[in-house]
């Protein structure tokens, strides 16, 4: 088993363009005088995913939005063993670049160019492998936020609503579908799934879809009509969406991905990459902080 990182960094492959125009976001660092890829450390509570999007941006100004993870980069510092996780992105939109001490050079290079100014061999390894790497859309897959117990409930068992820890989980959740880039939000109609993706549909001004057939109500008694909405709702997505579920519900809405059900604690996600064919391609599981 390999050793905990004593220092969590997180960066990304940033690409754009297409075919033999495709492109490289990398930054020239005056305290090395090295030319990398754009990574940093994270902030407290931060999710690895948000760290990779903000670094990117803070060095760049380019806001980006992830695709397929990449492999790790680990090594050893005087202060400990650092690991910076990195994914494969696709560039959005720009800002003006301003320089600054810690990185004062920002440039999109050809391929062949990066091969030759990217400082480390481990980043051009890391290059290698985004390039042979499919652009994907994701799902994610959400179970709602804390809850209010039952006991604790006088209402309506679809009204009962997030606790503050719920509300925490759903104000971090944003984050994470922010680094993806989701535009499309769907939900159970019971309020505990709706609170949870609310942070972020009014961040970003989005409606939350709301399905009958993704409630405990409905989905423990119609657990065929859950694999089958989940499938079709896969294959279909043109944009990053995210569904989000009850526990019970949770294994239907596995098996309608094609994946064997897993348990999923409060407020965590698993993102299911699939290609522009619709196929399956990566799965990874991020569980909250809050």
């Amino acid at each position: 088993m390999s050793r905990k990182a004593d220092i969590r960094a997180a960066g990304a492959v940033v690409l754009r363009g297409e075919g033999d125009d495709v492109e490289v976001l990398a930054v020239h660092r005056p305290a090395y005088d090295d030319w990398s890829l754009p990574k940093g450390k994270g902030v407290k509570d931060e999710l690895a995913p948000q760290t990779a999007i903000r670094e990117v941006f803070e060095e760049t100004g380019v806001s980006a939005r992830l695709g397929l993870r990449l492999p790790a980069i680990r090594y050893k510092l005087t202060k400990g063993l650092k690991a910076v996780e990195y994914w494969r992105a696709e560039a959005v939109a720009e800002q003006e670049f301003t320089p600054n001490k810690e990185v004062d050079k920002v440039r999109w290079l050809d391929i062949d160019r990066a091969m030759r100014t990217l400082t480390y061999a481990d980043e051009r390894r890391l290059l290698s492998s985004a390039l042979l790497m499919p652009r994907t859309t994701p799902l994610l897959l959400v179970r709602h936020g804390k809850a209010m117990l039952r006991k604790d409930w006088s209402g309506a068992d679809q009204e009962r609503r997030l606790t503050g820890r719920g509300r925490r989980q759903a104000k971090e959740l944003a984050q994470l579908l922010s680094a993806y880039g989701v535009e499309s939000l769907v939900s159970s109609s019971s309020t505990r799934c709706v609170e949870t993706l609310r942070p972020y549909a009014e961040q970003r001004g989005l409606e939350i879809d709301t399905k009958k057939v993704l409630t405990e109500e409905e989905g423990t008694v119609h657990p065929s009509e859950v694999e089958k909405f989940v499938s079709k709702l896969f294959r279909k997505i043109k944009v990053p969406t995210a569904v989000c579920g009850h526990r019970p519900v949770l294994p239907s809405m596995y098996r309608g991905l094609g994946l064997e059900p897993k348990p999923m604690v409060v407020g965590e996600v698993m993102i299911v990459h699939r290609d522009d064919d619709g196929q399956q391609v990566a799965v990874e599981v991020h569980k909250p902080t809050a």
